[in-house]
């Protein structure tokens, strides 16, 4: 198989190099954006002026993560039906 080969190729530190590229890459864009949008959603409307400053920092921070969740996040208040 041409990934085994591959991973046998590779010197020994260069796979827990890998992983922990792959581990924070994968903090930065699914993990922390997630909870981001979760603890805004539920937190929106009852942030402090200070929470909203961080959450704001936040959100440029972590900018690519929070694109990529975007398509499918709905964060419209639940309305009262059609009149």
């Amino acid at each position: 198989m041409p990934f085994q080969q591959l991973l046998s190729q590779l010197p020994d530190q260069a796979l827990p190099v890998l992983l922990a590229y792959g581990a924070l890459g994968g903090a930065y864009l699914l993990v922390v954006p997630l909870a981001l949008l979760l603890w805004m959603n539920k937190r929106w409307h009852q942030m402090g002026k200070i929470e909203r400053t961080a959450i704001y920092g936040m959100v440029f921070l972590f900018f690519p993560g929070l694109i990529l969740f975007a398509p499918f996040i709905n964060l419209r208040m639940a309305g009262q039906g059609e009149a």
